[in-house]
């Protein structure tokens, strides 16, 4: 069942099994409040158990451009379309945040994005390939953030 994240009153609905919840609650709150405020969109987000299309998506990517296979269990998805942008979301239980943004009209605006949840190290696939850079948020502390380029069509 999908659920619309409010980030007004944030809530761990759908983390709970994740060793920083509250943490992940509040980055999945900060995406959240970015879409509404930048696109009137509503952030929208569905259990793993019921989204597989969508993690098999991120994992593709992930995995033809970088060779990435994280594995942490994800917990929850999200995937749209807002201004001819198609953004897929997949929040993990280590408190792993990734995000595909995929302009379908500008090859040249494309990315993976990462977001580490207070509280939680650098993934081991990760470690040494990426600088995360910091960032500050009312709802998430301190996010550390670093993204790639997308080369491929997908």
């Amino acid at each position: 069942m999908s659920y619309i994240v409010d980030f007004k009153n944030v809530s761990i609905i759908g983390l709970e099994s994740s060793p920083v919840a509250e943490a992940l609650a509040g980055l999945r709150a900060n995406e959240a409040r970015y879409f509404m405020n930048k696109y009137k969109h509503e952030f929208t987000v569905v259990p793993a158990n019921e989204s597989q299309e969508t993690i098999d998506y991120v994992n593709r990517v992930l995995k033809e451009e970088r060779d990435l296979e994280f594995a942490a269990k994800p917990l929850e998805t999200s995937l749209f379309l807002v201004e001819n942008i198609r953004w897929a979301y997949v929040f993990y239980e280590d408190g792993l945040e990734v995000n595909v943004l995929y302009t379908i009209d500008d090859p040249k605006k494309r990315a993976v994005g990462f977001k580490l949840a207070e509280g939680m190290d650098i993934p081991k696939e990760l470690e040494g390939k990426f600088k995360f850079a910091r960032q500050k948020s009312k709802l998430a502390g301190t996010i550390r953030g670093s993204f790639f380029v997308i080369k491929g069509e997908y």
